[in-house]
């Protein structure tokens, strides 16, 4: 246990805000690692994961992407293997099924190969294919070359949330949005909800994806980065025998972005997508969804132009798949060239939670910050929910350091 003897009531010893992976994760490491210590989380929807948790294609990712050395390398492919003994101890549907990552174009064999080599750096097997061998896995896709990547899979990351909420032992409040937050170095921080309640707690973690430069901002920290929301529109596949598993494209290394892909899912129905498209508020799942203030805010951050400016090629394409269901089904038949634009059924989408400095740089790894009584965790989009339990882990550690020596 770890206890700070003061004259204030607090409610809690740590108190969390954000109900998604990453927060009830971050609740759950700290009741494990710290036997009787106090936690609260406080999520404003109804139920946990409402947001990036649930609105993902469900993969648990290799970490074969990510730089050497890099915490989303480190976390994704310890977090993937993680996550599947948490979902078979458990109960939770889940699949190895593993991926085939697809060059159509020459130009893209270059960085085919290059990903062959990062994932011997990262410790990740991978098979190379030619491009007969392809049909081995996927007989109707179509493409140059391809390597095959045995330990990603697909779960149900909602369920896992609800089980870290139920293991971690925490006091969970949902309806529970912050609205302001009084934080006091040699006390400890006070939170009031949208509901008039008032929690006191010794230690502050802003795990508010979405939301969590502006919760940073409540607490008094300047996270030096700002939210920039990018919508992923998804289809699901009419024909989903087309798919045996999970196929994707090479990726731009320019961008956090994987491309359109095709994920087969626990309950047998294949995904197809994500695009890129900014998101005209931080929870803009639709053209029609338009908060003033955020979009206000978006557009005042220089990063915002810096993106636009640097990139504007590549969003517009995506911009164009996003409108054009026609030019949706152009990307996907790259890969799958049976698909017609008849058998894409629009399906629900995702926002991802980009980080992006004041210079446009978007941040590529996960990023925690740490003030007085807080830890802040300010970029966690893909793989953060495969990643989950070890980026639990270490925000966790830091917010009982910061507890010991409040």
């Amino acid at each position: 246990m770890v206890r700070v003897s003061t004259g204030i009531a607090y409610d809690c010893d740590v108190l969390v805000v954000g109900g998604g992976i990453v927060g009830l994760s971050t609740a759950y490491a700290i009741t494990r690692s710290a036997p009787g210590t106090r936690v609260v989380v406080l999520e404003k929807e109804a139920g946990p994961a409402r947001h990036q948790t649930g609105r993902n294609s469900g993969v648990i990712h290799s970490g074969i992407y990510y730089r050497p050395g890099s915490l989303k390398a480190q976390y994704a492919a310890r977090g993937a293997a993680e996550m599947v003994k948490f979902c078979a101890e458990y109960g939770i549907a889940h699949a190895v099924t593993g991926k085939l990552i697809v060059a159509t174009e020459r130009s893209e064999l270059p960085r085919l190969h290059g990903l062959v080599q990062r994932g011997r750096e990262n410790g990740i097997p991978v098979r190379e294919l030619g491009a007969a061998q392809i049909a081995e896995y996927e007989p109707e896709v179509e493409g140059l070359a391809a390597i095959h990547v045995g330990t990603t899979g697909v779960c149900d990351f909602v369920g896992v949330a609800r089980q870290l909420a139920e293991a971690s032992g925490a006091e969970i409040r949902y309806g529970a949005e912050v609205r302001r937050i009084d934080r006091r170095p040699e006390l400890g921080v006070a939170v009031l909800t949208g509901a008039g309640d008032v929690v006191r707690a010794r230690v502050l973690v802003n795990c508010a994806g979405l939301h969590c430069d502006e919760v940073a901002r409540l607490t008094g920290d300047e996270p030096g980065m700002r939210i920039v929301p990018f919508r992923g529109e998804y289809y699901s596949l009419a024909r989903p025998e087309l798919v045996r598993g999970l196929v994707y494209p090479v990726p731009d290394p320019a961008f956090p972005f994987l491309g359109v892909h095709l994920t087969r899912g626990i309950d047998g129905g294949v995904h197809v997508g994500p695009n890129a498209v900014p998101a005209l508020a931080r929870e803009g799942y639709d053209w029609g969804t338009v908060r003033p203030r955020e979009l206000a805010a978006t557009l005042a951050w220089p990063g915002s132009w810096q993106i636009a400016r640097r990139h504007w090629r590549y969003g517009t394409g995506e911009l164009r798949r996003s409108v054009s269901r026609r030019a949706f089904t152009t990307a996907v038949r790259r890969l799958l060239p049976a698909v017609t634009a008849d058998d894409l059924v629009p399906s629900a989408a995702g926002v991802r939670a980009q980080a992006v400095l004041r210079d446009g740089t978007l941040v590529d790894d996960f990023l925690i910050r740490e003030g007085a009584r807080a830890v802040h965790v300010l970029n966690a989009p893909s793989p953060a929910a495969t990643a989950s339990l070890p980026i639990g882990r270490e925000v966790a550690r830091r917010a009982l350091e910061t507890l010991r020596s409040a």
